[in-house]
Parts: structure tokens; sequence; C-alpha cells
């Protein structure tokens, strides 16, 4: 009678065991892969917040994005009835109380005749120009999204009523807008700020909006995330310099396009 000692294992078990070592040896060798690059990864200089490696993904990114962008790239617009009220995300920016009755648009630039300006403009002023409404998605890098009913004045409008963005053809390439407080501020690209569904908003879902939501006036930009969407501007300057953004110090996607 034969025993369990004396059976020979079958041919299958041992090449069970081979696929195992190997398979424990390639995890292994991943896993210490995985370690030194992150390693190597993690003493890389800083740029705006990120290892540079990092900062050159995102600024490939940012290339496919401008390359994808035109004002004949609209965000989809949906029914009015879709609207709703979007959450409350972050309050940088937004903590220091704000008397609206007093407050004022402050926008430095460089006028017409090529001699830098700064002028400053009521709310009347903002809605003195033609009113665009539009019921866009409000993206937000987290993740989440809210469709939203606006009412403003196209940014590009605002620029031809009160040209201090340079001389024509001669506009500055960038756009800085900052909170009264100065503790949000995000940059735009000039095409980016003249897309025609920019916005100098000054109303939500049919009811003016409402502190924590940016009043007096906010931006809003459907082809950007909600990032660059700036509650409670205080400040506009057209630039020649790249401005620094809020978020992107911060290690996300200084242009942030969708």
């Amino acid at each position: 009678m034969s025993t369990l000692e004396n059976t020979p294992q079958p041919v299958e078990d041992e090449a069970l065991q081979r696929r195992s070592r190997r398979s424990f040896l390639v995890a292994g060798i991943s896993a210490l892969a995985a370690l030194g690059g992150w390693r190597w990864l993690a003493t890389r200089p800083d740029e705006d917040g990120v290892p540079w490696p990092l900062r050159r993904v995102l600024e490939a990114n940012q290339q496919l994005s401008e390359a994808y962008f035109s004002n004949a790239h609209l965000a989809p617009v949906f029914p009015r009835h879709r609207a709703r009220m979007p959450r409350v995300n972050g309050k940088a920016g937004l903590r220091t109380p704000l008397d609206t009755a007093t407050w004022r648009l402050r926008v430095e630039g460089i006028g017409p005749n090529g001699v830098p300006q700064t002028k400053e403009f009521t709310l009347a002023d903002i809605q003195a120009l033609p009113q665009v409404e539009m019921t866009t998605d409000l993206k937000c890098i987290e993740g989440w999204s809210t469709v939203v009913h606006w009412a403003g004045a196209r940014f590009a409008d605002f620029v031809a009523r009160y040209p201090l963005a340079g001389p024509a053809g001669q506009q500055l390439p960038y756009v800085s807008l900052v909170t009264p407080d100065e503790q949000y501020y995000v940059g735009f690209d000039m095409a980016s700020a003249l897309h025609p569904q920019t916005l100098l908003c000054y109303e939500m879902n049919g009811a003016p909006l409402t502190p924590e939501h940016g009043a007096p006036l906010r931006l809003v930009s459907p082809v950007k995330y909600g990032i660059k969407n700036i509650k409670r501007i205080g400040t506009i300057r057209f630039t020649s310099q790249r401005p620094r953004d809020y978020w992107a110090v911060r290690g996300y996607d200084w242009y942030a396009g969708l």
C-alpha cells in the first residue's frame, strides 16, 4: 500500500509553487521600486508647492486644455428648471465682513493710450452693461457638480466698455482677480477671461448673490473648475506676468480648464 509521503507531488503543484515564488519576488521588487520612486519624487525641488516632476505633468495638462480651448467651445447649457442652489464650499476671502453698500470694484491696468490707470466701479456700473443669463454646470475639482442659473455681465463686455487691458491689438495677456481682503486670488489668461461664458455675476437662481456665494460680485466661468470662480471680487488687475493663483500654489493646475 502506498502512503501519502511516497506519493509523487503533482507537476501542477510544483508549477504553482514556482509561480507563487515569482509573484512574491515581483511584488517585492515592485514595492521597492515604488518606494524608491516616491522617495526620489519627494526629494525633488518644489515649483509652486509641488515637486517639479508633478508640476510638469500639470503643465502638460494645461497645454492640452489650451489647445482645445476656443470661444466656439462652449460649456453645455441646461433648462432653467434644473437649477439648484450650490453648496457653500470654501471661506477663503469671505471671512471679513463686507459692507456691500460701500463696496467698489478696483481695476488696475493700462488705458488705450498706454498709460497705467486705476479706476473704481460700483455694482450699478456693472449692471449697466448688457445682462447675460445662463444655466450651466458648476463643477468642483472635488468631484461634485450643480446646475446653477447665473446672471451678470460678460467680462468681455466690461473690457470693451472700460478699456483697461491695454491698447487695441496689444492687450495684456493675463488677469488677476483678488478678494477685498486679498486672502483669495485667481489668475486667468486673457483668452479665458474673454470667453463668451465668463461672467461678472451678481445674481444666482433669480436672486442677488448672498454673502456666502460671493456678494456683491463674483466670477463665473463654466469652462473652468469652481476653484477659478472667485467669489467677492475686490480688485481686477491686467498684467503682463502670469498671476499667482490660490490653489495653484497649493499643488493644483493653474489653468484648471474643463
